[in-house]
């Protein structure tokens, strides 16, 4: 099988600069080997970005805007069973265009995902202490409130029940709430060191995998802690090390023929110290490409 490569760079998300050079620095980096296609989209120069903690609504129309458009091209591109689509970004508010993508393939069926982040990305609009859209996009995924985040989609959402977050160790306390009505299953970082990935992501793809088509990854860089990479915008302390958040990346991969479409985000560059976060977001990649072009020629799964 064959992938295809889209560069999500957008920044807009998030009040802190950067994570739009994410992907032009690395499909430049894959560009010296990679022989399959990459499409590079860039959040419009004459923006006048938002950088407000207070605004609720940051950067909304742009960000919608955005994903219209990258969301629109993943659906084009990849609308037979040819293609597998690696998406980079950016900061995580275009996850909410890549997964519903996937998820526009099967309207009549439901997808599963798995987010890997150290946030659980599950405010809304009512919620948000920060305005930061990126962590609306779990909620925007799965259909809890934030409609105006999705009017690209039209079709059935990545059902809650259907959805693991794992490596959390920052959440709100009013995102707690929405987290607790919507039944959402969450492995902490803190369950990772204690119970091992192995454990966690056998439980994570048995809930995500049964009676679905599919399952979409989401792994943010912020999974790591801040020592192993910097570059990320928000970064979170008591995370990963480099050797357990590749590991992750390894174990997921094995489950590569239930596995329909892959992000990797939130590399931001002008926070990276001696290219470290660069290096590890690089060779997660090509563990991917290497993955799918292993895989199988069908995404169609036995229930």
């Amino acid at each position: 099988m064959k992938t295809i490569i889209f560069g999500a760079g957008s920044d807009l998300g998030v009040h802190i600069d950067g994570a739009h050079l994410g992907p032009i620095q690395l499909t430049k980096d894959l560009n010296t080997f990679y022989k399959g296609e990459i499409i590079n989209f860039s959040q419009n120069e004459s923006v006048i970005k938002s950088r407000n903690l207070s605004d609720r609504r940051k950067n909304e129309y742009d960000v919608e805007k955005f994903n219209t458009d990258l969301y629109n091209s993943i659906v084009e591109k990849t609308k037979d069973d040819e293609l597998f689509p690696i998406t980079i970004g950016g900061d995580k508010s275009i996850s909410i265009a890549s997964a519903l993508a996937s998820a526009s393939k099967y309207p009549q069926d439901n997808i599963g995902m798995i987010w890997f982040s150290s946030h659980a990305d599950y405010n809304t609009f009512e919620t948000t202490i920060t305005g930061n859209i990126a962590g609306l996009s779990v909620a925007a995924i799965n259909g809890y409130k934030n409609h105006e985040l999705r009017y690209f989609h039209d079709t059935n959402v990545i059902q809650t029940a259907k959805t693991v977050i794992i490596g959390a160790r920052d959440i709100e306390e009013n995102e707690k709430d929405n987290i607790r009505y919507s039944g959402i299953k969450i492995y902490t970082t803190k369950d990772i060191k204690e119970r091992g990935i192995e454990e966690i992501l056998n439980e994570a793809f048995e809930i995500v995998g049964t009676r679905t088509k599919g399952i979409h990854i989401n792994y943010c860089l912020d999974l790591f802690d801040p020592d192993a990479a910097p570059g990320v915008s928000i970064p979170k302390f008591d995370g990963l090390t480099e050797e357990e958040g590749m590991k992750i990346n390894e174990e997921v991969l094995k489950h590569i023929d239930d596995i329909i479409s892959y992000n990797l985000v939130d590399f931001n560059p002008l926070r990276d110290q001696q290219r470290k976060t660069e290096q590890i977001a690089l060779n997660m990649i090509v563990q991917v490409i290497n993955a799918v072009t292993k895989k199988g020629t069908s995404f169609t799964r036995k229930y």
